[in-house]
């Protein structure tokens, strides 16, 4: 058997090579459309295995990462059937004050969750910043609340920059239909003020010093060092709680406040998580020795402030995605 890439005939054996070739793209592609890193990767496992067992079947007049794609959005568009999107706190309801009674756990509400820098495709220079800003968790969040099949015309017209026509193929409606879906599916973007065509800054020194003195400040604890580098207009969430605050004010309430038990941590760099610098944090075991998993800190810069921080709290699954110990002694 055979397999037609492009203008390469390939044997079965180069094309298993070929197809693991387009495994982080189609990896970044589910992502977007799922909202999960660990179901992104079970979908591309999906997606490898149909191919595989349909290698007869492409005959080389499309090219291999259309024909994958095509895969991949049925294999999302199968797993998004039925199921409630995935949300971030502040796409539930407004901001809450910084107190204990508005903490709660929604067991009907599915999380966004956060995927590392280095999981995602190899690009060239010139698209690192535009594939860092897609992957924002604002833009994943956004995308959340699109329809799936609008969801899908959105990310391969937008921002994998497919032509409208082979994306109808895809879909196998009409172009017609197509950019009905972009239409509708830019309005509801706009009302988030989530975009494709924004590009991320990359970290230059002084977000890298602007970093640095924020670590330095939280592991002290220091309130004159943290409103030094944080805004004003501040935001945290701390999934799976639906509780968010917004206001750097009551960022400090809760962690001088309900969130004491922070005092005394350590951050360490993890892998970038959705383009944004990430921090494994360890709080002070109860034991009295070394420092426990407590988050995965998304810190997203501003202006030359920190904006937001994200607490992701499932640090079973997220410290070992993100190449993070299971403690820190000493």
């Amino acid at each position: 058997m055979t397999l037609v890439s492009d203008t390469t005939v390939l044997t079965i054996p180069s094309a298993e090579a070929q197809l693991d070739d387009h495994r982080r793209p189609l990896l970044a592609y589910c992502y977007r459309m799922l909202g999960s890193p660990f179901e992104a990767e079970d979908a591309v496992q999906e997606t490898m295995l149909r191919a595989w067992r349909a290698l007869d079947s492409f005959d080389g007049r499309s090219a291999l990462a259309t024909w994958l794609h095509r895969i991949a959005t049925n294999v999302c568009l199968d797993m998004l059937r039925g199921r409630q999107r995935r949300a971030l706190p502040m796409d539930l309801g407004p901001a809450q004050e910084p107190i204990v009674s508005n903490l709660h756990t929604r067991s009907e509400v599915t999380w966004i969750e956060p995927i590392p820098g280095n999981a995602l495709a190899e690009l060239d220079p010139a698209d690192v910043a535009v594939e860092r800003d897609t992957v924002k968790l604002a833009f994943i969040a956004a995308l959340q609340q699109l329809p799936p099949r609008q969801r899908a015309a959105l990310i391969l017209c937008e921002v994998l920059r497919w032509q409208a026509t082979e994306v109808a193929e895809l879909l196998e409606t009409s172009v017609a239909s197509v950019n009905s879906a972009l239409q509708r599916a830019r309005t509801t973007l706009a009302t988030t003020g989530a975009s494709a065509d924004s590009v991320a800054p990359t970290v230059d020194e002084n977000q890298e010093e602007l970093l640095r003195r924020y670590v330095d400040a939280f592991q002290r604890y220091d309130l004159t060092a943290l409103t030094a580098v944080i805004r004003e207009d501040a935001v945290q969430s701390m999934p799976p709680y639906d509780l968010w605050l917004s206001g750097r004010d009551d960022v400090f309430a809760w962690w001088f406040g309900p969130g004491i038990g922070c005092q005394g941590s350590r951050l360490l760099p993890a892998a970038t998580a959705n383009g944004s610098p990430a921090f494994g944090q360890y709080k002070p075991s109860e034991s009295g020795s070394g420092h426990e998993p407590w988050a995965l800190q998304v810190v997203e810069i501003e202006n030359g402030a920190v904006k937001e921080i994200t607490f992701f709290l499932d640090t079973q699954r997220l410290f070992p995605l993100f190449g993070l110990p299971p403690r820190l002694d000493g």
